[in-house]
């Protein structure tokens, strides 16, 4: 197997014949081997019914079904376990990814030799203006706490090899966020441009609620800025309490003091110094704990000169 395109789904029974009107002729083109992974995140409408029917008529259609709504990251998760292809495309059902752009990101990927290839928006006048805003802050964020590997304006429109598609199988995050978790891996990649059309049909399944908990789940599920944030409001905290009890004793040396005033005054700002000192220094043992319990590789080998002469040596039978 080739290339495998998985597709979560939800809820898109508006979209799906256009889906399969246009993703199967790009995919036949191509002539390789391939498949197709719907996965239904639990629809309630008839996306089931549909994809069940065209799996009929589409030998090459394969179709995963959640038992539940699991959310659009979950599913693009169970999709990337059950893939068999050499290279993996994740991509949406509302056809603001365009199928036409697999074919370019397989060649470019075989031609640049890349493990990653981001299909990066280069005109999003399509969405509103509250997205297109609320998107940029997303990514200006992203980049700010992982760093410039993170692509802008890259969604979950990608192509994967299968060794990154096996490290990302092998995170032991349970709310990963892909398009963070995959640059995090640092493999060698690269970006395709296109223009987001709008949606074919149907409605956006991305409501604010599920953006906030998708930026929610990116802050707090791949960086520990927020716990280092408060280690830092508890040192800062600390030389405060100490510069208090420092002017304190100046006043009382000075006399501008009344009696027993000093003594009370640097008990309970030097208790509450070395409370803040404490938290600082368990905030920064937690955000060490929680990075060990990510789980997260510290390097990936691309190739061993003895496994791969072992391999290909061809056995003396002498």
């Amino acid at each position: 197997m080739v290339l495998s395109v998985v597709v979560p789904v939800y809820d898109e029974a508006d979209v799906l014949p256009l889906l399969v009107e246009r993703l199967r002729p790009v995919l036949d083109r191509l002539d390789r081997p391939y498949e197709v992974v719907a996965v239904d995140d639990g629809s309630t409408d008839t996306s089931a019914a549909l994809l069940e029917g065209f799996r009929r008529v589409w030998p090459q259609l394969r179709v995963i079904g959640l038992r539940a709504n699991s959310g659009h990251q979950a599913a693009l998760s169970a999709g990337l376990v059950r893939a068999r292809g050499e290279w993996v495309v994740t991509m949406d059902a509302d056809l603001q990814d365009p199928p036409e752009l697999v074919g370019e990101m397989l060649r470019t990927a075989e031609a640049s030799d890349v493990d990653v290839v981001y299909a990066v928006r280069a005109d999003r006048s399509t969405d509103t203006f509250f997205k297109r805003r609320t998107a940029a802050m997303f990514y200006a964020l992203m980049r700010r706490l992982a760093g410039s590997q993170v692509p802008a304006n890259a969604g979950d429109f990608r192509l994967m090899s299968r060794a990154t598609v096996d490290a990302v199988n092998r995170l032991p995050e349970q709310n990963r966020v892909l398009r963070l978790a995959v640059p995090a891996l640092g493999f060698p990649s690269t970006t395709v441009a296109y223009e987001r059309a709008a949606r074919a049909a149907g409605g956006t399944k991305y409501t604010l609620a599920r953006m906030l908990r998708l930026s929610l789940d990116s802050v707090t599920g791949f960086s520990v800025a927020p716990l280092r944030a408060a280690t830092w409001c508890g040192f800062l905290g600390m030389f405060c309490a100490l510069a208090l009890i420092a002017y304190a004793l100046v006043s009382w040396a000075l006399g501008h003091t009344t009696p027993g005033w000093t003594s009370t005054f640097a008990t309970v700002v030097g208790v509450g110094a070395v409370q803040l000192f404490c938290l600082g220094l368990l905030g920064e043992y937690v955000g060490r704990m929680y990075l060990a319990a990510q789980g997260r590789p510290s390097y990936f080998v691309a190739y061993d000169s003895l496994v791969s002469e072992s391999r290909t040596r061809v056995p003396d039978l002498r």
